[in-house]
Protein backbone atom coordinates (compact mmCIF):
# COMPACT_ATOMS: atom_id res chain seq x y z
CA UNK A 1 0.00 0.00 0.00
CA UNK A 2 2.85 2.42 0.82
CA UNK A 3 4.44 1.75 -2.59
CA UNK A 4 1.19 2.57 -4.41
CA UNK A 5 0.87 5.83 -2.46
CA UNK A 6 4.45 6.81 -3.25
CA UNK A 7 4.00 5.93 -6.94
CA UNK A 8 0.91 8.15 -7.02
CA UNK A 9 2.88 11.04 -5.44
CA UNK A 10 5.72 10.54 -7.92
CA UNK A 11 3.27 10.55 -10.83
CA UNK A 12 1.74 13.80 -9.56
CA UNK A 13 5.19 15.37 -9.14
CA UNK A 14 6.15 14.30 -12.67
CA UNK A 15 3.05 15.96 -14.10
CA UNK A 16 3.73 19.13 -12.11
CA UNK A 17 7.36 19.35 -13.19
CA UNK A 18 7.17 18.02 -16.75
CA UNK A 19 8.11 21.34 -18.41
CA UNK A 20 11.03 21.87 -16.02
CA UNK A 21 12.21 18.32 -16.75
CA UNK A 22 12.08 19.07 -20.46
CA UNK A 23 13.96 22.36 -20.08
CA UNK A 24 16.72 20.71 -18.05
CA UNK A 25 17.09 17.88 -20.56
CA UNK A 26 17.03 20.36 -23.44
CA UNK A 27 19.78 22.41 -21.84
CA UNK A 28 22.00 19.34 -21.79
CA UNK A 29 21.32 17.86 -25.22
CA UNK A 30 19.97 20.85 -27.18
CA UNK A 31 17.79 18.69 -29.34
CA UNK A 32 14.04 18.57 -28.85
CA UNK A 33 13.59 14.90 -29.73
CA UNK A 34 16.51 13.79 -27.57
CA UNK A 35 15.21 15.93 -24.69
CA UNK A 36 11.80 14.29 -24.99
CA UNK A 37 13.46 10.86 -24.96
CA UNK A 38 15.38 11.79 -21.82
CA UNK A 39 12.22 13.02 -20.11
CA UNK A 40 10.37 9.87 -21.08
CA UNK A 41 13.20 7.69 -19.74
CA UNK A 42 13.36 9.78 -16.57
CA UNK A 43 9.63 9.43 -15.96
CA UNK A 44 9.92 5.67 -16.40
CA UNK A 45 12.84 5.50 -13.94
CA UNK A 46 11.04 7.70 -11.42
CA UNK A 47 7.83 5.66 -11.45
CA UNK A 48 9.71 2.35 -11.48
CA UNK A 49 11.83 3.36 -8.50
CA UNK A 50 9.18 5.28 -6.55
CA UNK A 51 9.60 2.89 -3.64
CA UNK A 52 13.12 4.19 -3.06
CA UNK A 53 11.87 7.62 -1.97
CA UNK A 54 11.86 7.84 1.80
CA UNK A 55 10.34 11.29 2.22
CA UNK A 56 7.65 12.80 0.00
CA UNK A 57 9.06 16.32 0.24
CA UNK A 58 12.17 15.23 -1.68
CA UNK A 59 10.29 13.83 -4.68
CA UNK A 60 10.76 16.96 -6.88
CA UNK A 61 14.49 17.15 -6.20
CA UNK A 62 14.81 13.39 -6.68
CA UNK A 63 13.09 13.65 -10.08
CA UNK A 64 15.36 16.53 -11.06
CA UNK A 65 18.40 14.45 -10.20
CA UNK A 66 17.06 11.58 -12.32
CA UNK A 67 16.68 13.92 -15.31
CA UNK A 68 20.22 15.28 -14.91
CA UNK A 69 21.72 11.79 -14.58
CA UNK A 70 19.72 10.50 -17.54
CA UNK A 71 20.85 13.45 -19.68
CA UNK A 72 24.48 12.93 -18.69
CA UNK A 73 24.21 9.19 -19.42
CA UNK A 74 22.63 9.98 -22.78
CA UNK A 75 25.49 12.33 -23.69
CA UNK A 76 28.10 9.82 -22.62
CA UNK A 77 26.38 7.05 -24.53
CA UNK A 78 25.97 9.02 -27.72
CA UNK A 79 29.02 11.26 -27.37
CA UNK A 80 27.16 13.84 -29.36
CA UNK A 81 28.80 17.03 -30.47
CA UNK A 82 26.12 19.66 -30.50
CA UNK A 83 26.57 22.75 -32.59
CA UNK A 84 25.06 25.98 -31.33
CA UNK A 85 23.71 26.67 -34.81
CA UNK A 86 21.50 23.59 -34.44
CA UNK A 87 19.92 25.00 -31.31
CA UNK A 88 16.14 25.27 -31.69
CA UNK A 89 13.86 28.17 -30.89
CA UNK A 90 12.01 27.44 -27.64
CA UNK A 91 9.24 30.03 -27.69
CA UNK A 92 6.58 27.47 -26.85
CA UNK A 93 8.31 26.50 -23.60
CA UNK A 94 8.17 28.68 -20.48
CA UNK A 95 11.20 30.69 -19.37
CA UNK A 96 12.23 31.06 -22.98
CA UNK A 97 14.43 34.13 -22.47
CA UNK A 98 16.88 32.15 -20.38
CA UNK A 99 17.11 29.40 -22.95
CA UNK A 100 17.54 31.56 -26.06
CA UNK A 101 20.89 33.12 -25.22
CA UNK A 102 23.09 30.93 -27.39
CA UNK A 103 26.29 32.61 -26.15
CA UNK A 104 25.47 31.55 -22.61
CA UNK A 105 24.50 28.07 -23.73
CA UNK A 106 27.74 27.74 -25.67
CA UNK A 107 29.69 28.93 -22.63
CA UNK A 108 28.02 26.19 -20.55
CA UNK A 109 29.97 23.68 -22.62
CA UNK A 110 33.14 24.83 -20.86
CA UNK A 111 31.80 23.56 -17.53
CA UNK A 112 32.01 20.04 -16.17
CA UNK A 113 28.81 18.12 -15.36
CA UNK A 114 28.41 19.29 -11.76
CA UNK A 115 29.26 22.90 -12.57
CA UNK A 116 26.74 22.90 -15.41
CA UNK A 117 24.10 21.34 -13.19
CA UNK A 118 24.59 24.01 -10.52
CA UNK A 119 24.28 26.84 -13.07
CA UNK A 120 21.24 25.33 -14.78
CA UNK A 121 19.44 24.63 -11.52
CA UNK A 122 20.26 27.99 -9.95
CA UNK A 123 19.73 30.38 -12.85
CA UNK A 124 17.56 28.53 -15.35
CA UNK A 125 15.29 26.71 -12.90
CA UNK A 126 15.47 29.22 -9.98
CA UNK A 127 16.36 26.56 -7.42
CA UNK A 128 17.69 27.61 -4.02
CA UNK A 129 21.17 26.54 -3.00
CA UNK A 130 19.70 24.17 -0.41
CA UNK A 131 17.60 22.46 -3.09
CA UNK A 132 20.60 22.18 -5.38
CA UNK A 133 22.60 20.58 -2.58
CA UNK A 134 19.88 17.98 -2.12
CA UNK A 135 19.58 17.32 -5.85
CA UNK A 136 23.33 16.91 -6.27
CA UNK A 137 23.70 15.08 -2.98
CA UNK A 138 26.34 17.59 -1.94
CA UNK A 139 27.19 19.80 0.98
CA UNK A 140 25.84 23.37 0.68
CA UNK A 141 29.35 24.82 0.92
CA UNK A 142 30.38 22.57 -1.97
CA UNK A 143 27.44 23.88 -4.01
CA UNK A 144 28.46 27.47 -3.23
CA UNK A 145 32.04 26.74 -4.29
CA UNK A 146 30.82 25.09 -7.50
CA UNK A 147 28.56 28.05 -8.19
CA UNK A 148 31.29 30.67 -7.77
CA UNK A 149 33.85 28.63 -9.71
CA UNK A 150 31.32 28.04 -12.49
CA UNK A 151 30.43 31.72 -12.69
CA UNK A 152 34.12 32.61 -12.94
CA UNK A 153 34.60 30.07 -15.75
CA UNK A 154 31.52 31.37 -17.56
CA UNK A 155 32.76 34.94 -17.26
CA UNK A 156 36.12 33.99 -18.79
CA UNK A 157 34.40 31.97 -21.51
CA UNK A 158 31.99 34.79 -22.33
CA UNK A 159 34.79 37.38 -22.41
CA UNK A 160 36.89 35.20 -24.69
CA UNK A 161 33.86 34.75 -26.95
CA UNK A 162 33.39 38.53 -27.12
CA UNK A 163 37.05 39.06 -27.99
CA UNK A 164 36.88 36.48 -30.76
CA UNK A 165 33.64 37.97 -32.04
CA UNK A 166 35.00 41.53 -32.12
CA UNK A 167 38.41 40.55 -33.50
Amino acid sequence: MQLEKMQKRVEEAVLDSYEAMYRIALTYVRDQEDALDIVQESVYKAIRNAGQVKNEQYIPTWICRIVINTAIDFLKKNQKEILVEEFYDYQDVGKEDQYEDTDTLKALDALNEKERAVIILRFFEDKKLEEIAIILNANISTVKSLLYRSLAKLKVEMLEGDLQYEG
